[in-house]
């Protein structure tokens, strides 16, 4: 499969960048019923409604995948934005979906592509 990545690396400070600033967002939703944690290469976002939604790199195959809903989605980078590999569908609005849905309000993430 074709990478926009020159090496390991340089997917991994991506992958950093866009996880903290989905970070930054995630934590300024204004509900109490989410409570996000950031560790090296994964962003889990855990439900005190029940559910867990998990963002992790996989650098072999310079993903992002994302598990959540009993569901799993497969980011590439394509020109700098990550979409889905099969759907082409952009990860922001799946992300926004998936959280407007659960926190049943309107919920709109953004990254600036790489």
């Amino acid at each position: 499969m074709y990478s926009e990545f020159t090496d390991d690396a340089t997917f991994r400070r991506a992958v950093g960048d866009t996880l903290r600033a989905l970070l930054d967002q995630v934590d300024d939703l204004d509900s109490e019923d989410h409570d996000p944690q950031l560790s090296e290469g994964n962003l889990k976002t855990v439900f005190e409604s029940g559910g867990t939604y998990i963002l992790s790199q996989q650098t072999p195959l310079h993903e992002i995948w994302l598990s959540a809903e009993l569901q799993a989605w497969h980011f590439v980078s394509a020109q700098g934005v990550w979409v889905e590999r099969d759907t082409k569908t952009s990860m922001v609005q799946v992300l926004s979906q998936l959280f407007s849905t659960k926190l049943q309000m309107d919920i709109r993430f953004e990254l600036s592509p790489r």
